[in-house]
C-alpha cells in the first residue's frame, strides 16, 4: 500500500500535525482545527494563539460543504490573526493575505489576491509568458464576512466592517460599515460608540 493511502487513514489530528510541520508553519498556542486542513505552496503561514478553522462539513452545517485550503505561492505571506475564526474557507496567497484578530469569515468564504489569468484572450493562450496581476490583501480585526463571500485582490478591509453573505468584494473598504452584494456596495455605517 502507498504511503498516502496509508496517510489518509490516520486521525485528523495526526494529519495536520503533519502538514503543519511539513509546511514550517508558525503556530501560536490553542489553535483547533476541526477537520483536515489543506495546505499547499511553499510560501510561509503564520496562524496566532487561538484559531480555530472548520475544515468538514459536520463542524458548519450551514453550509460550505468542502474543507479549508491555503495555498501559498513561494515568496508569499498568509497570516492568520488571533482567536479569528474560518469554516471551510480558500485562501490564495500569490503576495499576501493578512487577517486581524477575532475575525470571523464564513462558510465558503474566498480570498484571493490574484486574478489567476489575463482578460485578454491571448495572453490566456500563451500563459508561459503571462503574470498575473496580484495586490495583498488585509482584513482588520473584528470583521465578519458572510458565506460564500469572495474578497478579490488589493482590497482592504476596515476593523469591525461587515460584509454580507454571497457578496464579491473588489474594492477597499472602511471601517465599521456594513457592505454587501454583487459587486459589493456600501449598505450603512455601524455605530458602536466609544471603541476599544
Amino acid at each position: 500500500m502507498k504511503l498516502t493511502k496509508k496517510l489518509y487513514f490516520l486521525p485528523s489530528k495526526v494529519i495536520n500535525s503533519i502538514n503543519l510541520f511539513i509546511h514550517r508553519v508558525k503556530k501560536g498556542k490553542k489553535i483547533t482545527i476541526n477537520g483536515r486542513i489543506r495546505i499547499y505552496g511553499k510560501g510561509e503561514l503564520i496562524i496566532q494563539d487561538g484559531v480555530r478553522i472548520n475544515s468538514c462539513y459536520r463542524m458548519n452545517p450551514i453550509g460550505g460543504n468542502t474543507f479549508s485550503s491555503i495555498y501559498i505561492k513561494r515568496n508569499a505571506l498568509v497570516e492568520i490573526g488571533e482567536k479569528t475564526g474560518l469554516s471551510n474557507c480558500a485562501l490564495y496567497a500569490a503576495q499576501s493575505i493578512k487577517i486581524g484578530r477575532r475575525v470571523k469569515l464564513g462558510g465558503s468564504v474566498k480570498i484571493y489576491d490574484t486574478d489567476f489569468h489575463s482578460i485578454d484572450w491571448k495572453e490566456r493562450i500563451d500563459e508561459k509568458d503571462f503574470v498575473a496581476k496580484t495586490a495583498p490583501v488585509t482584513i482588520g480585526d473584528d470583521v465578519f464576512i458572510g458565506a460564500n463571500s469572495i474578497i478579490l485582490k488589493g482590497v482592504s478591509i476596515g476593523d469591525r466592517s461587515v460584509i454580507g453573505a454571497g457578496s464579491v468584494v473588489t474594492t477597499s473598504i472602511p471601517s465599521d460599515e456594513i457592505w454587501a452584494g454583487v459587486p459589493a456596495k456600501f449598505i450603512r455605517s455601524l455605530d458602536f460608540g466609544e471603541k476599544e
